[in-house]
């Protein structure tokens, strides 16, 4: 009999049972192959999925989860806007980098077998099946959306006191802002910016048989979409894109002349930035390497398909982009631009509205953080428990007079930072504050820039770290005297210190007054202050120098237990696994009988269930409600999973090449039993059990939804509601959680 819970809505009113047991991922073993699977040796390059395919492939399921119908109707629009987004950046990051390889002609295949011009042909079949699956989920929607009084309104259909509204809207709003360009030899085709969208004209003068060619690029600072005024007491929502509210009032733009042709096309450029090894001052070259950003090379062009061709050649000459790199839409151009539609007076279309928690042990001592690390670590799980927690232990620290010194690292946070606010308050304080930012934190690295010079003037000390490393760790150290000795308070996270995705991104923050992961958070910051390697760290490894060796050393010990016929199994929940050492470390594992469960969001460059290969590997990604973006791996050590002898780990680093070997992360172990089986037994069992928001790979690469057949009126167990319902072990204070269920009920 399937074990279940109770769940509620958020007025606390029972809805239907939810199961426990996700028993194909947690109680049994991995299913045989077929026996006419096919079979991969572990020297075939066939072994690894490509990466650009494996990320699309991602994209492909946040795509489909716009056709999911449990998720409310904004929500589905929000994930098709959310995929738009995710493929502008792959086209300005990951595609420019392989057309760069393969205009130098590049012809050395990635470890997948694929040269940077397969890589491409590969990619450019994916993505245009991508974008029409965009469009179609978009028009599947909209009816969808018209049912509920939601509409991006055909401008043919507007009333004339609709159009007599947006013609005052027109000139008071958008007019004063547009600026027509007329082309001609004397007035050459205008930059485009990436990302901007423009519409091109083909004019002729009335009365005469003069033509002309414009451009009018559509103003990014103006909404894309204009809502509509609408009768006191109606509950309907009508919008008009800004390219139709020009297109209406054309006439106003270029008066005397009649529209014969026009199209609206958006552009992509490349995005990245390369910077010299020597920069002598590191933030004036990056200004400068953002300038050249925005004038990238053009490497993708969008053009609505009602463009004609005429129209469409010309602008594809005037941006020096051939045909093969042309994609006409048949729908809106610029699809991440409908999160936009969005509104928040139909709160019934939405998310129910969620509060994050605070944790209930800082309720015990008074909010006072520190006491509250000292009587024990504890782990908040974000989320569902407050980011602010976060911003409070450093605040605290601001305005503790026995603090001294707090150590910081900066990968990613808000414009209007909390993290940086408290920081400057320290330093005008008089403690010593040390920020590592990380200016190379890519479509980051301006507001970094202005935060690092925010930080400089308050008196901060700002450390830009490596050149050819990123910084990616997640740290924060404070030191405070007490009773006359030093004691070090140590912030380890797997998420940016960021409050706005920290509401978003689950991600979890781990306390601790342990001496000696303060010990080797020093040593960390040290090395990445001094450039000094630490030769004597004693718990936390670090990339690109120990971090990898750690995982492949606890990867043998597993194989060990195997042989000796113990109990094997490895957890992991990444981001991204791509890495080609640790995927063939992997494959030796499940060939030595190790099981392994992997929890591989985005790409995943291993292929579970391959005869002789990953027969004992499963791999599920898990998209839903809230983006998941904790690291956390778990080794059995002899005893299984979740056992009281497993090593427990949480990280900042993603299984991929970057990560392990090109930038600065941490791998920090967690002792605490407390905070052990709160990862054990609510972080990875919740995932692992999870059904609603599971997809499950393939040995050939593709994925099936992890919904299984259930009893009528069952739900799939769904983790993130698990998580909104009910507490964490370790921050629950004295209230303790008996209320919670047990997830693990048999252990195999």
């Amino acid at each position: 009999m399937v074990a279940t819970f109770e769940t509620s809505d958020l007025s606390g009113s029972t809805q239907q049972k939810m199961p426990l047991v996700n028993a194909d991922f947690l109680n049994k073993k991995p299913a045989k192959p077929a026996a006419d699977a096919k079979r991969i040796s572990i020297d075939d390059t066939e072994r690894y999925i490509n990466r650009e395919l494996s990320w699309l492939s991602f994209n492909q399921r946040v795509v489909e989860e716009a056709n999911n119908p449990r998720h409310p109707l904004l929500e589905r629009l929000r994930f098709v806007a959310i995929s738009g987004s995710n493929l502008d950046e792959f086209y300005t990051v990951r595609v420019a980098g392989l057309r760069e390889l393969a205009s130098a002609g590049v012809t050395k295949p990635s470890v997948d077998g694929l040269t940077p011009a397969e890589q491409l042909r590969a990619i450019d079949r994916d993505c245009r099946k991508l974008m029409h699956d965009e469009q179609e989920s978009w028009a599947a929607l909209q009816p969808a959306l018209a049912a509920e009084g939601i509409s991006l309104v055909d401008p043919r259909l507007l009333s004339i006191e609709d159009r007599k509204w947006l013609d005052e809207e027109f000139m008071s709003a958008v007019f004063p802002v547009l600026s027509p360009l007329a082309i001609d030899p004397a007035h050459p085709f205008p930059f485009v910016p990436s990302k901007s969208l423009a519409m091109a004209l083909h004019l002729r003068r009335r009365g005469h048989d003069a033509e002309l060619s414009a451009l009018t690029i559509i103003p990014s600072q103006i909404d894309r979409f204009t809502r509509l005024p609408e009768p006191e007491g109606s509950t309907l929502v009508r919008f008009v894109a800004l390219e139709d509210m020009i297109s209406l009032f054309l006439d106003r733009i270029f008066p005397g002349y009649d529209v014969i042709g026009k199209g609206l096309f958006r552009v992509l450029r490349d995005s990245d930035i390369e910077i010299e090894e020597e920069a002598e001052d590191l933030v004036r070259e990056f200004e400068t390497a953002l300038k050249r950003r925005r004038r990238g090379e053009v490497i993708r062009l969008k053009v609505s398909a009602d463009t004609p061709i005429a129209l469409r050649e010309w602008i594809g000459r005037e941006l020096n982009v051939g045909p093969a790199d042309i994609v006409e839409v048949s729908g809106i151009v610029g699809v991440a631009d409908l999160d936009k539609l969005i509104v928040d007076d139909k709160p019934h279309l939405r998310w129910s509205p969620y509060t994050p928690r605070q944790p209930e042990r800082l309720k015990d001592f008074d909010n006072d953080i520190f006491a509250a690390i000292r009587n024990k670590d504890f782990l908040l799980h974000h989320p569902y428990e407050t980011f602010d927690s976060v911003v409070q232990f450093l605040r605290q620290a601001a305005r503790d007079p026995a603090v001294l010194a707090i150590k910081q690292t900066l990968y990613r946070t808000s414009s209007q930072s909390p993290i940086v606010e408290a920081l400057c308050e320290a330093a005008e304080l008089g403690k010593q504050v040390t920020a590592v930012v990380e200016l190379k934190a890519r479509f980051d690295e301006a507001a970094n820039i202005v935060q690092a010079r925010q930080l400089e003037r308050a008196g901060a000390q700002v450390v830009y770290g490596f050149i050819d490393w990123k910084t990616h760790a997640k740290m924060s150290s404070v030191v405070r005297r007490e009773q006359g000795k030093l004691v070090t308070y140590t912030h380890f996270g797997t998420g940016n210190y960021h409050p706005i995705t920290a509401k978003l991104y689950t991600d979890l923050s781990y306390f601790t007054a342990d001496t000696t992961l303060a010990r080797d958070a020093g040593r960390i910051f040290n090395f990445v202050t001094g450039y000094a390697e630490p030769r004597d760290l004693e718990k936390v490894a670090v990339s690109p120098l120990t971090l990898k060796s750690r995982l492949l050393e606890d990867l043998e010990e597993e194989i060990a237990h195997a042989r000796a016929g113990r109990p094997a199994h490895v957890w992991a929940k990444i981001n991204s696994l791509v890495e080609a050492d640790l995927v063939d470390a992997l494959y030796r594992a499940s060939q030595e009988g190790v099981r392994i469960d992997l929890i591989v969001r985005g790409i995943c460059g291993l292929r579970p269930g391959v005869p002789g290969l990953s027969e004992n590997i499963r791999v599920k990604s898990v998209i839903g409600r809230f983006l998941e973006h904790s690291r956390i791996v778990c080794f059995g050590a002899g005893d299984g999973l979740p056992g009281d002898s497993a090593k427990v780990y949480i990280s900042s680093a993603d299984w991929m090449d970057r990560n392990l070997n090109r930038r600065v992360e941490t791998l920090c172990p967690v002792e605490n039993k407390t905070v052990r089986r709160q990862i054990l037994n609510q972080v990875m069992a919740a995932n692992l059990r999870d059904e609603a928001n599971s997809w499950i790979l393939q040995a050939d690469g593709t994925y099936s939804h992890g919904n299984h057949a259930l009893s009528e009126g069952e739900k799939p167990f769904d983790c993130h509601e698990f998580f909104m319902r009910y507490p964490s072990l370790s921050g629950r204070g004295r209230a303790g959680t008996d209320d919670v269920p047990n997830l693990i009920e048999n252990r195999t």
